[in-house]
């Protein structure tokens, strides 16, 4: 440890070895003042809240269907909306369980586990990762990674697995294995009114209802529809196929090596975002940009 000399305000560097409780002498070697140093307390380690949980989601319907399903199990619940409120509010609260969204903003969901499992404080906690994926028939399989995960559940899965998967994580039993399907051909891009009665799936929301809702206010929640989306897509691209994606980032060639994949990407997004919405900004571009810059830097 350093300590500061009170007379000459030399610093002092001491072997915690050499000193006791009840204090030990030591003379500056400048103005031979006499310091009594004690060793410091051990500060006892904060246990983990086994009845609480973090809910880490960017949308407020999942958030409080996750919430509901989990305080009929007795649990306190944690929100957050991204990245970076999770990680503060897991070292301040310290939950025992993280249930994270994969493509949260600010900070990545698999990022904010691999971060949180890497703190003395949180190395610990149990995480279950919830993709939002967008086209499950072609990604209804195990992700590459888990990134430090003790499970994960698909969005729309959340009601009839959730609970199971938190018992078992708490029993200390396996995760259930989950059968993969197989690739399903990808289906052919549905009209604007059909995608908008699958909005449930796609976004975790109950479908508008039926009252008008302002011009302005629906252009707010299209624009977060969209980023969602957006983050969502190059999310999936990530998941599934980590390391070939680290290696494009790391030569430059993400939109050439998967320039089929952005390509689908877009067209779906363009599919289910009104145009009024896509002209206000490339929200679809700027998120796999936003993406590639975050990667570039962690892989530097």
């Amino acid at each position: 440890m350093v300590v500061v000399c009170p007379k000459c305000r030399t610093k002092l560097k001491v072997d915690d070895a050499k000193l006791s409780p009840q204090g030990s002498r030591f003379k500056c070697p400048r103005c031979s003042t006499v310091l009594v140093i004690k060793k410091p307390a051990a500060q006892e380690k904060k246990a983990l809240d086994g009845k609480k949980a973090l809910i880490a989601h960017s949308n407020p319907s999942v958030v409080e269907n996750i919430r509901t399903l989990l305080a009929g199990q007795g649990y306190a619940t944690l929100t957050s909306a991204d990245g970076i409120d999770a990680m503060v509010k897991a070292l301040k609260e310290l939950p025992w369980l993280g249930i994270i969204e994969v493509a949260l903003p600010k900070i990545y969901g698999f990022e904010v586990c691999k971060r949180l499992k890497s703190r003395p404080e949180t190395k610990e906690m149990k995480f279950i990762l919830v993709p939002s994926i967008y086209d499950k028939t072609k990604y209804r399989r195990e992700p590459v990674s888990l990134y430090g995960a003790d499970n994960y559940i698909e969005e729309h899965d959340l009601s009839t697995r959730l609970i199971d998967a938190v018992n078992r994580i708490q029993s200390g039993a396996p995760a259930e294995a989950e059968a993969p399907q197989q690739k399903s051909p990808v289906p052919s891009a549905p009209d604007i009114s059909a995608d908008e009665k699958k909005s449930q799936h796609a976004f975790g929301q109950p479908e508008a209802p039926a009252a008008k809702i302002s011009a302005e206010v629906k252009g707010d929640e299209m624009t977060e529809k969209a980023r969602r989306l957006a983050r969502t897509i190059i999310n999936d691209i990530y998941l599934y196929n980590s390391a070939k994606v680290d290696e494009a980032v790391r030569q430059d060639k993400f939109y050439a090596v998967f320039a089929a994949e952005v390509k689908e990407g877009k067209k779906l997004y363009d599919n289910r975002i009104p145009q009024e919405t896509r002209d206000k900004a490339d929200f679809y571009k700027e998120a796999i940009d936003n993406f590639l810059a975050a990667k570039k830097k962690a892989l530097s």
